[in-house]
């Protein structure tokens, strides 16, 4: 797996924390440049999906196994578009809160997938 990939996500998924964090803090629901940063690092977590995919389909392994690998890769992929769906339910400030837990869990299995592919 890519190193520099899943620090990206990292970043971009604990930025978008503290941004709607900080939206929820000053009392507001999320808004349209929410969802701008929910599409950006949901783009860079199908980056590393696919990447994790094709680097499977090379011969590749997952020092704890592929299934496991590829089970926390769809993880990752859905938890922030899942964050941002119940964001639209709820208009409120914990809308807000609810991305940026979303946004949070995506960090937390960035550091499982790195330990699950180096073992």
């Amino acid at each position: 797996m890519l190193d520099a990939l899943t620090v990206a996500v990292s970043a971009a998924a604990l930025a978008l924390a503290a941004w709607c964090g900080f939206a929820a803090y000053r009392d507001q629901p999320t808004k349209d440049w929410h969802f701008i940063g929910m599409a950006v690092v949901t783009v860079l977590a199908l980056a590393q999906l696919m990447t994790g995919i094709v680097q499977l389909a090379r011969g590749e392994k997952a020092d704890e196994g592929s299934v496991i690998f590829v089970s926390y890769l769809l993880g990752a992929f859905a938890a922030v578009p899942a964050a941002g769906f119940l964001s639209l339910t709820e208009r409120t400030r914990w809308g807000s809160v609810t991305v940026a837990a979303g946004a949070v869990v995506l960090a937390v299995l960035e550091v499982r997938l790195y330990d699950i592919w180096k073992g």
